[in-house]
């Protein structure tokens, strides 16, 4: 059974930075494709960052030079650096996987979903 297990999120202020990490649970990550999605309060859920199992990765331009994604293969976890955070990162972030290794890029391209971790960034 594939679980996906955030955890990391908190309260920061503007400027700060959080790392969000996610572990894997039922499955090897490195074939997987991983990504992050996130959701604020009446907004839809809008993906952050993908990452194939080729290593391709896409940003959203929101976040473009200040988040990054990494795997760490050994403890079958992925991470998201978050630097110079603002408040419209507010939201709660969700990792997402999907075994097909790639062409993974919107939420309905990913088959399973952590429970979700809450950043609040306050100005």
């Amino acid at each position: 059974q594939v679980q996906l297990v955030e955890s990391g999120g908190g309260s920061v202020q503007a400027g700060g930075s959080l790392r969000l990490s996610c572990t894997a649970f039922g499955y090897s990550i490195s074939n997987y494709c991983m990504g992050w999605f996130r959701q604020a309060p009446g907004k839809e859920r809008e993906g952050v960052v993908f990452n194939s199992s080729d290593g391709s990765t896409g940003y959203a331009d929101s976040v473009k030079g200040r988040f990054t994604i990494s795997r760490d293969y050994a403890k079958n976890r992925l991470y998201l650096q978050m630097e110079s955070l603002k408040p419209e990162d507010t939201a709660m972030y969700y990792c997402a996987a999907d075994p097909r290794g790639s062409y993974c890029y919107t939420a309905g391209d990913f088959s399973y979903w952590g429970q979700g971790t809450q950043v609040t960034v306050s100005s």
